[in-house]
């Protein structure tokens, strides 16, 4: 006679579905799909803040996690506390499966901040940009107007800059919300003779035909006129956020002589992202281990990313190339996109789901 198979308690069909649920969730947020919430403008009018999409990790390839002891379903900390939600007691070498395809000039991305050196790679913050440059081009950015190798970029629909609108009345949030203008989108001079706004060109172009605008005028740095912030070093080459470059986006197997300039512009990459484990400058010369460098020659691929929201963006202009073992997935499609000014069902921007992102 067979024992008959003792039934499980609710409590233990509970525990067993909750353990499998997390590990199926876990799986496809690794292999193929993750959830991503836009925070900032950066991206407006391409993504808005409030938008829900999914991050395709299969396109370029799903990543083997560098840092495998981690608390499922979290990325830097437990949630609600400020314990890191890993022990990096194990360290992966960097490994990517097989993707559809590789990352394409234009692509929206999301990567890992590549300035963030407190956490590991595959933990540090999750950014979202438009990858303008691939490796092996070449970026110039003239007056604003982007060139990739000589040529003028794409520019997506929507993109914005800041211009300081000019009035002697106090424009209500109504008055912009006609033209298209969220909240977020504009700020009041403190002197009270105008605004700073966030707009696209053609938007700027109708607020210029209001009889309550005096005049609108673009932001633009000046030629010439360097800002220390910008990469590599604008106080060095001149360079700022609307005009910098030409700059070679470096690519794996590619080799540069290291002279004053290329250590200018390369030896940040070369000594934060290339894997060395001692990379020091002295005296306009690169070492590596101690040794002169006379010439290098790049291990992996790099990219130039920018936001749509070009002068509200911290982006390659700020902090550099994203190397390839940054890079987390193709930003696919919305899901659900919430405008947190509005309220009830009004906040739900219902043409917005289901949307592909380009």
């Amino acid at each position: 006679m067979t024992e008959e198979k003792k039934k499980k308690s609710a409590a233990r069909e509970w525990v067993d579905a909750l353990v499998f649920a997390v590990i199926a969730a876990s799986l496809i947020r690794w292999l193929l799909l993750e959830p991503f919430t836009i925070p900032t403008g950066s991206m407006e009018r391409s993504l808005l803040i409030g938008d829900f999409l999914f991050v395709s990790k299969m396109h370029y390839g799903t990543r083997i996690p560098r840092t495998p002891l981690q608390i499922p379903l979290t990325h830097q900390k437990i949630w609600g506390t400020e314990t890191n939600s890993y022990v990096d007691w194990i360290k992966l070498p960097y490994y990517r499966l097989p993707g559809f395809t590789s990352v394409k000039r234009n692509d929206v991305v999301v990567f890992n901040y590549p300035s963030e050196f407190d956490f590991p790679v595959d933990l540090k913050t999750n950014y979202i940009k438009r990858a303008v440059a691939v490796p092996g081009d070449e970026i110039e950015i003239v007056q604003t107007e982007v060139f990739i190798n000589g040529e003028p970029a794409y520019k997506p629909e929507g993109i914005q800059f800041s211009f300081d609108v000019m009035t002697s009345r106090n424009l209500s949030a109504d008055f912009f919300s006609d033209y298209g203008i969220s909240p977020d989108g504009y700020m009041s001079f403190t002197n009270g003779t105008g605004y700073l706004v966030m707009a696209t060109d053609e938007i700027a172009e109708r607020l210029r035909k209001s009889p309550a605008i005096g005049a609108v005028t673009k932001r633009v740095d000046r030629v010439d006129m360097g800002d220390p912030r910008v990469f590599p070093d604008g106080a060095y080459f001149g360079w700022n956020k609307d005009n910098m470059g030409p700059l070679t986006i470096p690519a794996k197997g590619w080799t540069i002589e290291m002279n004053e300039e290329n250590i200018a512009k390369y030896s940040f990459t070369i000594e934060k992202f290339e894997g060395l484990d001692a990379v020091e400058v002295r005296d306009n010369q690169l070492y590596i281990d101690g040794q002169k460098v006379e010439s290098y020659t790049f291990k992996q691929d790099y990219y130039f990313m920018m936001g749509d929201n070009r002068h509200d963006s911290l982006d390659s202009r700020y902090w550099g190339f994203v190397p390839e073992d940054h890079i987390v997935g193709k930003a696919w499609f919305l899901w659900l996109s919430l405008d947190k000014h509005k309220s009830m069902f009004s906040k739900i921007r219902w043409s917005r789901f289901f949307n592909g992102i380009k």
